[in-house]
């Protein structure tokens, strides 16, 4: 097959997740066409079977704020005709599946077709979609899509809420890990020798917004730190950043916390973690809590939005209430004074990614999804 995928090329598990996907598809021989503003950020600068196509955003002065979606539509209908594209799978839906609509109504007027998919990551749903600027522009995207997958059954559930969508039937494909990449025995303990091999290191990865709860993240650690000297490292970096950095400031902390910033390869810091914090306020999925469970890392996090399908609560991690700062701090403190349940959480999460998210299995089922579609 022949798919063009488009997705936001930044830091973030919606560009991610697209980015390995074509990666894995192109591995198994389809040819794939990535559209979008910026190369990927976690696409190599060459593979085989695998290309990237710039969007071109005209600065012409009569536009204060340059017509993304029209260019990104353009350039999609330019590729599909250019490249024979068998489809256009969409992650996230707006712009993404307004200009594939877009880009497909102009293709039908030239007696050519192409299939859109789109998959639905979060925001585009929570948030964005929500609001009263984009609400009947986020439903109307969704129900001209062909077919349409959300990341977890909340989502999905969540996307019928918000939109009542009596014209769309949302299926559900969950996010994935590479078993190999996630595999904690492949890489030395650097950060351990590092930062001082008898200290706990405590860990939370994300784009620093304010759904994440960075200050939460530091005064968990605090708690932690106080009956059992540790090791906080942040990676990442967003809007959110400076309160977090204030917070240690105010706790004294300057010294057992570490800000590395944007990193686009995790894997080797996580097989050095005890512990990975997130005290999210609202996830649709949590790759970032699904990567540390697949590296042994067992997870502190709270039971919203999709986290409890990904952590098995009291056995690959905890999951308490958002904002119970104290529950996850002592929930912390009982895994890392025991070593046996360490152990026992981390061997199970690493098995229990491998066994429901393995990258194998879920882009089985995307190919399946191609392959139905294309067939209707």
């Amino acid at each position: 097959m022949k798919i063009g995928i488009t997705c936001y090329p930044t830091y973030g598990g919606s560009g991610a997740i697209a980015t390995e996907l074509g990666i894995a598809l192109a591995a198994r021989g389809h040819e794939i066409h990535f559209i979008t503003y910026r190369q990927p950020f976690r696409l190599p600068s060459f593979l085989p079977r695998v290309y990237f196509h710039e969007v071109d955003v005209g600065r012409y002065p009569l536009f204060e704020y340059p017509p993304y979606d029209l260019a990104l539509a353009v350039r999609m209908h330019e590729v599909v005709r250019t490249h024979d594209l068998d489809l256009l799978h969409c992650h996230y839906a707006i712009p993404h599946a307004t200009s594939a609509w877009i880009a497909r109504e102009m293709l039908r007027e030239q007696k050519r077709d192409v299939k859109v998919i789109t998959t639905l990551h979060g925001t585009d749903i929570t948030i964005v979609g929500q609001d009263p600027s984009f609400n009947q522009i986020t439903k109307f995207s969704i129900e001209k899509s062909d077919r349409l997958t959300a990341v977890s059954e909340f989502l999905k559930k969540e996307t019928y809420n918000a939109f009542g969508c009596d014209k769309c039937d949302v299926g559900v494909i969950h996010n994935f890990i590479d078993p190999d990449v996630y595999n904690r025995g492949r890489y030395p303990a650097t950060l351990k020798e590092q930062l001082g091999k008898s200290q706990p290191i405590l860990m939370h990865i994300s784009n620093f917004r304010r759904v994440k709860r960075v200050r939460d993240v530091v005064q968990i650690f605090a708690n932690v730190n106080a009956q059992m000297p540790s090791r906080l490292v942040m990676v990442g970096d967003g809007p959110d950043r400076p309160e977090a950095e204030d917070e240690v400031r105010k706790l004294g902390l300057d010294s057992s916390v570490f800000f590395l910033g944007k990193l686009d390869v995790v894997a080797p810091l996580l097989a050095s973690a005890d512990l990975f914090l997130l005290p999210t306020s609202s996830e649709s999925f949590g790759l970032s809590a699904l990567e540390a469970l697949a590296s042994g890392v067992p997870v502190i996090g709270t039971n919203a939005g999709g986290l409890p399908e990904v952590v098995r609560e009291g056995e690959t991690g905890y999951l308490c209430q958002v904002g119970d700062v104290e529950a996850m701090s002592t929930a912390a403190l009982s895994i890392l004074r025991d070593r046996d349940k360490w152990n026992a959480m981390s061997e199970l999460g690493a098995s229990d990614a491998r066994a429901r998210f393995s990258l194998e299995q879920i882009v089985s089922q995307y190919e399946h999804l191609y392959t139905t579609s294309l067939a209707n």
